[in-house]
């Protein structure tokens, strides 16, 4: 079995992993799987739930295509190759609840015909409400496992992703970031099978996360005001993953899946015209907390 075939299939048992332990907290919906191909080369496993007693919609992506690389990568993908392989798995979770987040996650490993390799991913959360103790273990927990690998990983993936989900329009971030890395070839003593350990770990380590955020934020009851709130977030989420999300841009740009590459976007959003929320409310100080460079760690 050649390397790119033996990741490709870790990454489909990293997805049956997660859909089945989301489908166990949930407790009620169930994923529903959609199976597509590309044109140009290969396919996919869209799994979607919808309605459930924790989430309102949420996917999880397994992605595997290859093909020739198009003028149009190579000008503005920066490809330097004839043929790309590129595989992974990709998640969004959007729940009812105004107190739990939104939490994403991607794993990701791209090959080119000339050799070249690089594996990228991460996890990010953006709750509706900022809470600084349960973010706070969110990047412990992140953290933990980036230190069983490279005294370096966590700061840096950490910085990256304060960078990268970054609204520049907005100037605030997109939630409470996470880790973020990519172009990942090597790291000192780290070499192929280690980043591939560190991704597949990465991938068991999400439903852990969100079934930690859950319990932290347990909050059953909510107002419409809430709703409103969570929705107007929901927005700014849109906003980043439709303009500035590199995964998106490469979706589109590769004649990828469209209702896959957009089931990241919330089933209901909105964009209420200059909202303002109250002086010293929980959505202000959401608001004031969305930057770069806090140190969530502080909050233990």
């Amino acid at each position: 079995m050649s390397t790119k075939i033996k990741i490709s299939e870790q990454f489909k048992e990293v997805q049956d992993h997660i859909c089945q332990s989301l489908e166990a907290l949930d407790k009620k919906s169930t994923f529903q799987e959609d199976l597509w191909q590309r044109e140009g080369g290969g396919g996919g496993r869209t799994r979607i739930i919808t309605d459930g007693n924790i989430f309102e919609k949420g996917g999880v992506n397994f992605s595997e295509v290859y093909g020739p690389v198009t003028e149009m990568m190579k000008s503005q993908l920066k490809l330097d190759g004839n043929e790309f392989y590129a595989t992974g798995v990709s998640i969004v979770l959007h729940p009812k609840n105004p107190f739990h987040p939104i939490m994403h996650m991607n794993v990701r490993y791209f090959e080119m015909d000339n050799g070249v390799y690089w594996f990228g991913g991460g996890i990010d959360m953006t709750p509706h409400y900022v809470n600084k103790s349960a973010a706070a273990k969110f990047h412990k927990g992140l953290k933990d496992l980036c230190d069983t690998y490279h005294s370096d990983f966590y700061p840096e993936f950490k910085t990256w992703a304060d960078n990268y989900f970054f609204i520049p329009h907005r100037d605030e971030t997109r939630g409470v970031g996470g880790i973020f890395y990519d172009h990942l070839k090597s790291k000192d003593h780290l070499e192929k099978d280690d980043l591939l350990r560190f991704a597949i770990e990465l991938g068991h380590l999400f439903p852990v996360l969100y079934t930690q955020q859950v319990e932290l934020c347990a909050t059953s009851e909510w107002t419409d005001e809430h709703e409103t709130w969570r929705n107007v977030r929901r927005g700014r989420y849109v906003e980043f993953n439709l303009v500035y999300d590199r995964g998106t841009q490469f979706g589109l740009k590769t004649a990828g899946r469209i209702e896959s590459i957009l089931m990241s976007l919330p089933q209901h959003a909105s964009w209420v015209y200059n909202f303002q929320p109250e002086k010293n409310s929980p959505e202000e100080e959401t608001l004031s907390l969305l930057k770069k460079d806090v140190d969530w760690m502080a909050h233990l």
